[in-house]
């Protein structure tokens, strides 16, 4: 085999004319980045990985400038430095993705086989189903989402289909693969691979979109490194606009892919845990060529380990300490309540007001016959005071009612989850805080140790979930 510096490439013979970016990007064709993105993300060595929320600007006149998707991916692309785009599975995560103040995001197709049928993705998520769920999630957000589309569902004419319906689905860009079949190694041959590009751009053209194409090739896992190569420049002259190769092992071969075709996008799959590509940082990724940068698995795994984490806590009689969930508060903001709110109000009418308030007047005239009607009784409020006596005999617990209980929880990962003190007089409330000390009989264990210095253990053990329970008598 030859050495990976053999693997450079003349220019794309789709350039006609020296240009300082590619064509895919024609300056007469598409609106300044200004105009768009008044602050683009990016990482540069010119910025120092600083990263800016993007912010829609308006024209000249005032007016929103309107534009499809995909034309702002593509002015988005035309922003200096590595673009990263986390990969969403849903319409709330794609909202934490916009929120976070990335410009884009992307889908995954293992991510959304987990998260809405639950099963791997090999090939039992259906078309219809991933058209269904890009459109939720390009619906809930203003940024521009690449699509997973696979291997286009079969041949040419599936590919065709896929892409039509991932344009009318709101999608700025589909990625499409060589793979046989969905989530398997094997890939088609080199003909039928670029069938499938052809096959897409036929479809955006027919559409009338400018949907951006992204040819991804898995070849260099099962073929060589070589054809990988082949595929890309085969890709890129049959009209795709961005190219990906999956299962670069180095640093070496991820130059030597950016060296293809120089002026043409390329498309990193940082793929977080198992996969062969070296993790580099953004800047890492940006000297070395790539113009784009993926992390499909960063999402979809944090919310598995934090929803097993919170079933634990709640198997273990307790609910997932306040510091690892947002308030009710933060995620009706996040959902967008007030904005809900605000625009419920321009839609009020006042046969609505009239309605709602004879509503309740018809309620209000109830309730007072009702009132009229019964007799009205003051209630009986009785207090209860913690008996004091000199005689301790009578009550063995009251020597111990100034003193208090200590509860502390570590958790099977060492963390500590919880640290509290309760009055000795409120032991009935203690098995709401920790169920698993229902059964206890705490108070039997108080009288027994009432003499003892503060800090006497009372309990200690571990409760179903493997976290440690530890009780002291202060």
């Amino acid at each position: 085999m030859a050495t990976l510096s053999s693997y450079t490439s003349s220019p794309p013979r789709i350039l006609h004319r020296q240009q300082s970016k590619p064509i895919l990007f024609p300056p007469d064709s598409t609106p300044s980045i200004r105009q768009l993105y008044t602050k683009p993300i990016s990482v540069s060595r010119r910025s120092r990985g600083a990263i800016n929320a993007t912010a829609a600007a308006s024209d000249t006149s005032g007016n929103s400038n309107a534009s499809s998707p995909a034309k702002k991916l593509r002015e988005i692309m035309q922003s200096p430095g590595v673009l990263q785009g986390p990969c969403c599975f849903d319409a709330l995560s794609a909202k934490l993705v916009e929120r976070a103040g990335f410009p884009y995001c992307l889908t995954t197709g293992f991510s959304i086989s987990a998260a809405r049928i639950g099963v791997p993705d090999k090939g039992f998520i259906s078309y219809g189903e991933m058209v269904d769920q890009g459109q939720q999630i390009t619906q809930a957000v203003s940024i521009p989402v690449i699509g997973d589309g696979g291997n286009g569902f079969g041949n040419a004419m599936n590919v065709k289909r896929t892409v039509k319906g991932y344009i009318r689905a709101g999608f700025a860009g589909i990625i499409i693969n060589d793979q046989v079949s969905r989530g398997e190694r094997g890939v088609v041959s080199r003909e039928e691979a670029v069938m499938r590009v052809k096959a897409a751009v036929d479809a955006r053209r027919e559409c009338g979109s400018d949907i951006v194409i992204v040819a991804q090739t898995g070849s260099r896992e099962v073929m060589t490194l070589e054809e990988s190569f082949s595929r890309a420049r085969a890709f890129t002259d049959a009209g795709a606009d961005v190219l990906s190769v999956d299962s670069l092992v180095s640093r070496e071969e991820m130059k030597s892919f950016c060296n293809v075709y120089p002026l043409v996008p390329k498309l990193a799959n940082m793929l977080e845990t198992g996969g062969k590509i070296p993790m580099l940082n953004p800047l890492e990724i940006e000297e070395i060529g790539y113009k784009l940068v993926a992390y499909p698995l960063s999402l979809i795994g944090v919310s598995i380990r934090a929803m097993q984490d919170a079933l634990l806590a709640i198997k273990g009689g307790r609910i997932p300490p306040p510091g690892s969930m947002p308030s009710l508060e933060e995620i009706e903001e996040i959902l967008g309540y007030d904005t809900y709110r605000e625009e419920e109000k321009r839609y009020a009418t006042s046969s609505s007001s009239d309605r709602g308030s004879s509503s309740r007047s018809v309620y209000g005239n109830q309730r007072i016959v009702q009132d009229d009607s019964e007799q009205r009784v003051d209630p009986v409020v009785e207090v209860m005071i913690p008996e004091v006596v000199s005689n301790e005999s009578r009550n063995p617990f009251s020597r111990i009612w100034s003193r208090s209980l200590r509860i502390k929880i570590i958790g099977r990962d060492g963390i500590e989850k919880l640290d509290v003190r309760i009055p000795a007089g409120f032991l009935e409330g203690v098995t709401n805080i920790v169920p698993a000390l229902g059964g206890v009989n705490l108070k039997q264990l108080m009288d027994d140790a009432a003499d003892e210095v503060g800090g006497k253990l009372l309990l200690d053990f571990k409760d179903a979930a493997g976290d440690r329970i530890q009780v002291f008598l202060e």
